[in-house]
């Protein structure tokens, strides 16, 4: 039963990082409704951009306010020469410019900082927390700890934004129809901006975060797309859901690569969570945060 407990504390905390990186999908997808492929590119930039500030020798407090300068920057220059052109355009269009955005973080960031794997030390041990371990005698990762917090946080702070604030519902009538916002007027460009601009900060967190668990490199892009079986059970315009999904997501990956993991042959933690979300497909599309979407014929 303790191993048990242990297992599933561990994918409880993972789940929470997953919660952060599906939230910047969720933040962009509220806003434009278009699912945003380069949320992946981004967090690997933004972190590629801080540990490239940093090995200049910039004191780590000044380097973590211009990579999130650089992530606000890039919120705006996407914004304005990116979505405002497509504004009332198809969804796909938004979808593939998403695409191009990927690719052309991808290429700049290497060409900025260069491609080499990159540590992030945040100065949070990755050690067994004496407490749990000495008391009930189980491991728990401080860092894991740690990261789960800050990411809660940061998610319980963003739902609130959404749901209190005069931002966040003018950020919702502009996720149900942009052509109907502009007229009760509605500033689509600086909601466009104000989102992305946040998105941009979730990358930065989420980056960090990450890259100080795996090292930062290019991986970190496949690492994010983890998060979409988290928005698959959660719902994509859902904060709360992210949460949700993401706890769902990390303990039952944890739980199946122990335990069933041994009578398949191990290994698949890694493909597990999209098993899971196809079968979720098939009985609930929207999520379970999400809302029913009804066509009439």
């Amino acid at each position: 039963m303790q191993f048990f407990i242990e297992v599933l504390i561990g994918g409880l905390l993972s789940g929470v990082m997953y919660s952060l990186a599906a939230l910047g999908f969720v933040l962009i997808y509220k806003a434009s409704g278009v699912f945003n492929f380069a949320q992946g590119a981004m967090v690997y930039f933004a972190a590629l951009s801080f540990v490239g500030i940093l090995a200049k020798g910039v004191p780590f407090g000044i380097a973590l306010l211009l990579a999130l300068a650089i992530m606000i920057l890039f919120g705006v220059l996407t914004e304005r020469f990116v979505l405002r052109p497509l504004v009332n355009q198809p969804p796909i269009s938004l979808f593939m410019a998403t695409i191009g955005l990927a690719f052309f973080l991808e290429g700049l960031g290497p060409f900025l900082w260069g491609n080499e794997t990159h540590e992030i030390k945040l100065g949070i041990p990755d050690e067994p927390l004496p407490f749990f371990l000495d008391r009930y005698n189980i491991a728990i990762s401080s860092f894991d700890l740690a990261a789960a917090a800050i990411a809660g946080v940061l998610v319980a702070g963003l739902a609130l934004f959404f749901q209190k604030t005069r931002i966040g519902r003018a950020l919702r009538a502009v996720a149900d129809d942009h052509q109907a916002a502009l007229s009760i007027g509605i500033p689509l460009q600086v909601i466009w901006m104000i989102v992305w601009g946040v998105a941009g900060f979730v990358a930065l967190v989420a980056g960090l975060l990450w890259g100080a668990r795996n090292g930062v490199q290019l991986a970190l892009v496949s690492v994010v797309l983890k998060a979409l079986p988290v928005l698959i059970l959660g719902g994509f315009t859902s904060v709360p859901g992210a949460i949700v999904g993401g706890l769902i997501i990390g303990s039952t990956e944890k739980l199946a690569e122990v335990y069933v993991g041994p009578l398949v042959g191990g290994g698949i933690e890694s493909w597990f969570p999209y098993v899971l979300a196809l079968a979720f497909l098939l009985i609930r599309p929207e999520g379970l945060f999400g809302e029913r979407h009804i066509d009439r014929v």
